[in-house]
């Protein structure tokens, strides 16, 4: 009976011979005015509004770097102004200008001893000083007969020939490899040279703090890692602090920041030498420096009326 129930009762599955279910009914039409989705949605399709990167075809990055590399000297100003801006620009280059003195290979110091040779070179030197320290004791040994006279005329030989690799003339004779206190030398040799490169170039009145006003031209040189940098600078103790070689890696890195900035700050400052001579605000001067203008009085400026 169960059998025959199963067999009457209706399958969800459609099966051959079984008609479809009947669609469902459609929901009545609401009274209230709005429209149906597709109505809506096709009444409100509007075409769709291009922006003006999309009529140019470029991209908003690339013009922000447009907008940055336009001259600054904007067609409003006045000439005090730009002249003003000039001389700005002026005393800046002049501050500035020993960082053109810069010699990366003395700051980068290529030739420094890495932490692996001097690891080599102590463990040669530990190894020499066991060689001479046995032979010593078998020598010492054999002063009181605790050891055959020829074991200790033979540590007293092998004691000489140890001591005598050591000189350092006499090294060099069998092996190229230096020794650990050579690389520490060469360590304080660079580091010393360095120093004195540093000295040199900040000079009386300090070299990193005047370059730091350049950070208009190179926002690098806002960088918080250069704080201390600037500040022992403008105390003048700079070279004086810089004792280990990551020191004198920040400080390299600062000053190719700043050689960049020099380099747009004198461009900019020729464009605007040259505007100012295109507008008759300065005459151009061959037997003068370029990077010196002259500005016009007014009792030349009347005289060229």
């Amino acid at each position: 009976m169960a059998v025959s129930d199963a067999n009457e009762r209706p399958s969800p599955v459609l099966q051959p011979g079984r008609p479809a279910d009947p669609e469902p009914a459609q929901p009545p039409a609401t009274t209230s005015g709005a429209q149906p989705p597709a109505t809506r949605s096709a009444g409100d399709s509007r075409p769709p509004q291009t922006t003006q990167a999309d009529e140019t075809g470029s991209e908003p990055g690339e013009a922000v770097a447009e907008a940055g590399e336009a001259p600054e000297e904007s067609p409003g100003e006045s000439r005090e102004e730009i002249l003003l801006r000039q001389r700005d620009r002026r005393r800046l280059l002049r501050q500035c200008e020993r960082v053109l003195l810069l010699d990366f290979n003395t700051l980068a110091m290529p030739d420094w001893p890495d932490n692996f040779s001097l690891a080599t070179a102590r463990r040669r030197r530990d190894l020499w000083l066991f060689s001479a320290s046995l032979a010593a004791v078998v020598f010492l040994a054999g002063v009181p007969g605790l050891v055959p006279a020829w074991v200790a005329g033979s540590g007293f030989g092998a004691f000489v020939l140890i001591a005598l690799s050591g000189v350092p003339f006499i090294r060099r004779l069998f092996s190229s490899r230096p020794s650990y206190m050579d690389l520490l030398l060469l360590r304080q040799q660079r580091l010393r040279e360095a120093r004195s490169h540093v000295s040199h170039l900040e000079g009386d009145e300090g070299l990193a703090w005047q370059c730091a006003m350049m950070a208009e031209c190179n926002p690098a040189l806002r960088s918080t890692r250069f704080g201390t940098l600037v500040n022992l600078s403008e105390k003048r103790v700079l070279a004086r602090q810089l004792r280990r070689r990551e020191h004198i890696r920040l400080y390299l890195i600062f000053m190719l920041e700043a050689e960049k900035a020099y380099d747009r700050l004198q461009s900019r400052y020729f464009e605007g030498h040259q505007l100012a001579i295109d507008n008759g605000w300065e005459r151009p001067d061959p037997a003068a420096d370029p990077s010196e203008p002259r500005e016009t009085g007014p009792e030349e400026s009347a005289e060229s009326d």
